[in-house]
């Protein structure tokens, strides 16, 4: 198969999205195919490796926080156009219905992967009521893809009741790169928690700041530390004020990412919109257990033996974290053993599968 990828607000400082999109489409040369990855940059290049494929970078205005957004459709088309993808694999749905209509016109499948929920992420960051227009949208692109991919049962929801051909397909974790600590941990006195992600609203990274601050006010000896970067950093200093929260800037390195969730006692997870949860399977994978959510999807991919949850609020967050705090007393080789087992549920090879199935069955139609 002849495999174009393409993604929008992609950029050396995104998360999850950037690493889903780059271990699928590697998985895909592995496994002998052709592979296009369309993104914005800063200029126009195009690059080929043989364990990437071709890279095709198309200049695009910067957003916040380093992002960019391709405004140029018709250098997307052309750049399809002389790939000539047998099948095609869109990761925004917001802004690249355009090439979805490009594969509609020429009979190419189509799939998109719906990586957001957009209705519960539009009303966290925005804080309005927007579920009718995401409905009119979905239903849409509903029209326009053969598949709609989704990671989670949660992020199936906003596709109810529209005719997308739903496939559930989670995503995985790199169990080689994130391993738990060899040899025995340095236990102290401070309850060490860490927090990965995009420093922006609709990531809920102000609910884990806030829950530390009411830790430390009911007098818990708590650190907090902060990797990553975003337009709320401000914020969230201020909200934090005397607290122990200290903010790290974005961590580029697996390695040191890695180091930052073994030297932590728990991972804080907590926004209640999260589609799927990388940065929690990474947590589990470095054996240290999770306190999240009790909706969202992100609350899918762990049970009670890895894991706390609670609404998303300070209070309720602070008493799940204080649990996982008791039990980790109690049983804390236990706890992490289990936390390394729940993630070696989320292989990489068990998500590229999936979607090569996905992309085999519509190339076979």
């Amino acid at each position: 198969m002849r495999i174009a990828q393409v993604a929008n607000f992609v950029s050396p400082t995104s998360g999850g999205l950037r690493r889903a999109v780059d271990k699928l489409g590697r998985g895909y040369v592995r496994a002998g195919h052709e592979r296009l990855l369309i993104i914005p940059g800063p200029n126009d290049m195009v690059t080929s490796t043989p364990d990437v494929g071709t890279i095709v970078s198309i200049a695009s205005p910067a957003l916040t926080s380093g992002y960019r957004m391709i405004t140029n459709m018709s250098k997307v088309r052309q750049a399809l156009t002389r790939f000539q993808p047998t099948n095609l694999e869109v990761s925004d749905k917001w802004t690249m219905s355009g090439a979805g209509l490009w594969a509609k016109h020429r009979t190419v499948p189509a799939v998109l992967f719906s990586h957001e929920r957009l209705d519960d992420m539009a009303s966290l960051y925005l804080e309005l009521e927007v579920s009718g227009q995401v409905h009119w949208l979905n239903r849409r692109l509903a029209k326009i893809y053969d598949r709609v991919v989704v990671s989670t049962r949660y992020s199936a929801g906003e596709w109810i009741h529209t005719t997308a051909n739903l496939v559930v397909q989670p995503l995985g974790v790199d169990l080689d790169e994130f391993q738990p600590q060899s040899g025995a941990r340095e236990n102290g006195k401070t309850l060490r928690l860490v927090y990965s992600g995009r420093l922006s609203r609709e990531k809920s990274p102000h609910v884990v700041v806030a829950t530390a601050v009411e830790l430390d006010r009911r007098g818990i000896d708590v650190q907090l530390n902060v990797y990553g970067t975003g337009p709320a950093v401000e914020e969230l200093r201020t909200l934090a004020g005397a607290a122990p929260v200290f903010f790290h800037g974005y961590l580029d390195s697996r390695e040191s990412l890695g180091e930052a969730y073994r030297a932590s006692d728990i991972t804080m997870s907590v926004c209640p919109a999260e589609t799927f949860g990388l940065a929690v399977l990474e947590s589990l994978a470095c054996g240290t257990p999770v306190v999240t959510a009790d909706r969202g999807g992100a609350r899918e991919l762990v049970d009670n033996s890895c894991a706390e949850w609670a609404s998303p609020d300070p209070v309720f967050l602070a008493d799940a974290v204080l649990r996982m705090a008791q039990r980790l007393k109690s049983d804390e080789q236990g706890i992490r053993r289990a936390s390394r087992t729940c993630a070696e549920k989320f292989p990489w090879d068990q998500a590229i599968t999936g979607m090569l199935n996905v992309h085999q069955e519509l190339c076979d139609r």
